[in-house]
This record gives structure tokens, C-alpha cells and sequence, in this order.
């Protein structure tokens, strides 16, 4: 009896174990850390009207207080190494018919920290709020790019004012340039439309150094990009893009990020025409325009959860309307760990002039994955044929598993509109190292 008490301890440690080593698939948390500082319906949210207006330069150290509701009217500018503190519940609607964005220039900073229960809050004015009602949030520091000299983002701007060329500029040489903190911030309804350059983004971070804090931030419905890096050394935390109508993360030119404990949730309703993935890995735009003795893009992404809301899969593939979840281009790396990747078609393109061969894959690593109820897993764009990429990332060595659940079965609680729960249901998950749609 002593002996077989022993034997069923054991058998029972190695459940326990196994769960809990299944639990550490995409985001994770003792609790539930998506509850009270998001919003996943924010049209619901009332705002009181504004009492300061907040336009032109910000040149000297300012504090936005709580107290107050600011109005951001015109493409506002924190320079002169001036720093931008904002207290937790603080709310800044940016004006609609002005185009409002926020750029913080190389050299300044923007002191944004909220609290779990009292986040800071962007978002647009209008009583009827639309994706792309203002310009969105820009961070400009001085880490390095792989470009040819430094960048611009000029373009991203109507009426740009010849005294403001100098604060549009990023990049440089200092890694661990500090360009503030952004902590337990929501940005909602950016992403406008500019004329010749296409979409703003909700958070864009160019030559953004490693110095920098950036943890707990919410971008929701952007008609451009739901967070753009360029360049530089980020760490992001925490991270959540829902439904935004382009790419959720982009990282190009030679960024070089790690992105930890995030979350995705894509819908194939407000996808733009020109197609939307959750993470697009590039490491330039022009081939010309890079130069090789510099990084090419790196990300390290551990505990993700990217999830597509389909009311019906099938018919939306069928339709179009679904993408693959993660684009990685030639002469970028991607190491990606413990990240769940549900509901896509398929779930990873790979650039069609990545030839694949053990020096490539070694750049491009999946382990310890969840790929469940996708239309199919890696592949080589514009090439249906998968048998190698199957057989390299399917090896027992690299821990991915495969399932075909529902995202009700998947998660577990993502039907609750107030406090979803988008960890993994752990007891429903009957998961295998095969792909189910390769068994016989």
C-alpha cells in the first residue's frame, strides 16, 4: 500500500507538471492581467469634454494632471529635451479635424506612467469614435538603424512647419537612449490617414533605445499599424493590439526588440485591402536603402497569444478575409517561444527568396509552439508545398504541438466583453506533436 501510494504521488506530480508546463503557452499570469486598466469595447466609454487645450511645441518640462481633460489639437511636439509627465488617469483626446498626434522628438521624453486601476488614456474626440481619428503616438530617439544614415518620419505629417524638420529626425548611436516610460497606457482610434504616405500608427517607436519603459500598453482599433518599431533596442512587455485594421506589430530596419507576454486579437472584419498579419519581421523596405555591416531585425518573442476572431473560419477563409498570422522577410531572425497561434491561414509565411536550408532555419526558430485549428502551419510564400518545413519545425526536439479546438475550448473566458480571459484553457486542451490535419 506504502508503495502504490508512492507511485500514484508521482503519477500525479507528473500531471500536475505537465499542466503547468502546458499553462506556459502564450500569455501568461497567476491571475488574470488583462482586468481593470484595459477596454475592449471603448465606444462604450464616456469621457468628460476637455478644459485644456494641448497644441504647437513643448519645450520645457509640463505636467498633465489627472484633474483635468486635455483637448490635443494639430501635430503636437515634445522637444528641447523637454520631458512630458502625465498622471495616472489622465485622459488626452486628440482633436479629429486637425489630424492630432504627439510626437516625442529624439532627446525628450514623455513620463506616461498609470496605475492597474487608473491608466492613462488616448483617444479621439468624436462622440462616434472611427479607427484613423488622429495621428497616434510617436516616440523618436537615438539608437541605431541598419539604414544608411538616420530616418525621417516627415512624410507623416500634413503642413509640416519648417521649424519642426529637426524634430521629425531619429536614430544615432546610443543603444541605451532613454526616450521615457509608457506604463499602463491605452491608445484608441489613431491610426489617420496621410496623404502619399499612407496610415499613422497607434504607437510608433523609431531609434527607440533600451532605456526606455514600455509595459502594460493597450492599442486598440488603428486604421494603420497597432505598434511600429524602426530601428533600435526595445523591450516590450505586456503588450496588447486589438483589432487593429493593419499589422499588429511591425519591426523594421534593424530593430532589434523583445516582446514578452503579449497579446493579439485580430478580427478579418476590419482588416485593411492590403492584407494584416500580427507580427510582419522586415529589415528594410528597399534593399538599396540597408546597409549590411549593420544589424538585420531581430525579435525574441516568448508567451504570445495571437488570435483570430472568426465567427466562421472556414467561410472567412474561403472568403479571403484571413491571413497568416506572422510574416518574416529575408535577412531578418526570429526566435519564437511558447506562443500560441490560433485561428489563421496559415500560421507563418516565410519570404519566397528565403531559401530553406539549415543556416536560414537556424534564424527563424519555433519552439515549445501551440498551433491550433490553423489552415495549415509554415510555409514558404507562394509555395504549397510544406514537407520540409514540416518535418523541421514538427521535430519532438523543438516541443510544437498541434490541435484543432474552437477558440471557446481554446481560452477561458473570451466571450466575457468586460474581462476576457485569453489564457489558455488548460484542461480542454488535448494537444499532440503532429499536425492533425497529417494524420492518417
Amino acid at each position: 500500500m506504502k508503495n502504490f501510494k508512492g507511485l500514484a504521488y508521482i503519477f500525479l506530480l507528473f500531471i500536475i507538471t505537465g499542466l503547468e508546463a502546458q499553462q506556459e503557452k502564450g500569455i501568461v499570469g497567476a491571475s488574470n492581467w488583462l482586468d481593470n486598466w484595459t477596454e475592449f469595447n471603448p465606444k462604450q466609454v464616456y469621457h468628460r469634454e476637455p478644459t485644456t487645450i494641448i497644441s504647437g511645441n513643448i519645450t520645457q518640462d509640463t505636467k498633465l494632471y489627472k484633474r483635468d481633460t486635455y483637448l490635443l489639437v494639430g501635430s503636437v511636439f515634445v522637444s528641447n529635451n523637454a520631458i512630458l509627465s502625465i498622471e495616472p488617469g489622465t485622459v488626452i483626446l486628440a482633436d479629429y479635424t486637425s489630424s492630432a498626434s504627439l510626437t516625442i522628438s529624439k532627446g525628450a521624453k514623455i513620463l506616461a506612467e498609470g496605475t492597474e486601476t487608473d491608466p492613462i488614456i488616448f483617444s479621439s474626440n468624436r462622440s462616434i469614435k472611427h479607427s484613423g481619428d488622429w495621428g497616434g503616438l510617436i516616440l523618436l530617439g537615438d539608437a541605431p538603424l541598419n539604414k544608411f544614415g538616420n530616418g525621417s518620419v516627415s512624410s507623416l505629417y500634413t503642413n509640416l512647419d519648417s521649424s519642426n524638420y529637426t524634430n521629425v529626425n531619429y536614430g544615432g548611436e546610443d543603444m541605451c537612449s532613454d526616450s521615457g516610460i509608457l506604463k499602463y497606457v491605452r491608445i484608441e482610434y489613431a491610426g489617420k490617414r496621410v496623404r502619399g504616405a499612407g496610415y499613422l500608427n497607434g504607437l510608433l517607436l523609431a531609434g527607440v533605445g533600451n532605456k526606455t519603459t514600455l509595459e502594460n500598453i493597450m492599442v486598440s482599433h488603428s486604421a494603420g499599424d497597432g505598434f511600429e518599431i524602426l530601428g533600435g533596442e526595445v523591450n516590450l512587455n505586456k503588450a496588447i493590439s486589438f483589432k487593429n485594421s493593419s499589422n499588429d506589430f511591425k519591426f523594421n530596419y534593424g530593430a532589434q526588440c523583445k516582446l514578452d507576454n503579449s497579446l493579439v486579437i485580430r478580427s478579418p472584419y476590419v482588416s485593411s485591402s492590403e492584407g494584416s498579419r500580427c507580427l510582419q519581421i522586415l529589415s528594410y523596405d528597399n534593399k538599396g536603402e540597408m546597409d549590411f555591416s549593420k544589424k538585420e531585425t531581430y525579435v525574441q518573442a516568448e508567451n504570445l497569444t495571437m488570435l483570430n476572431d472568426s465567427r466562421n473560419l472556414e467561410e472567412d477563409i474561403e472568403k479571403g478575409l484571413v491571413n497568416e498570422a506572422l510574416y518574416v522577410a529575408t535577412n531578418a531572425k526570429l526566435e519564437m517561444n511558447k506562443t500560441v497561434i490560433s485561428g489563421f491561414n496559415p500560421a507563418v509565411v516565410l519570404d519566397d527568396e528565403i531559401s530553406i536550408n539549415q543556416e536560414n532555419l537556424e534564424k527563424i526558430k519555433f519552439t515549445g509552439m501551440y498551433f491550433n485549428n490553423c489552415n495549415g502551419n509554415i510555409f514558404v510564400e507562394n509555395n504549397s508545398n510544406n514537407d520540409d518545413l514540416e518535418n523541421w519545425y514538427g521535430n519532438a526536439s523543438f516541443f510544437n504541438v498541434y490541435s484543432k479546438s474552437n477558440n471557446n475550448e481554446t481560452f477561458i473566458d473570451i466571450e466575457n466583453k468586460r474581462k476576457p480571459d485569453y489564457r489558455l484553457r488548460i484542461n480542454k486542451i488535448i494537444a499532440t506533436n503532429k499536425d492533425p490535419d497529417l494524420e492518417d
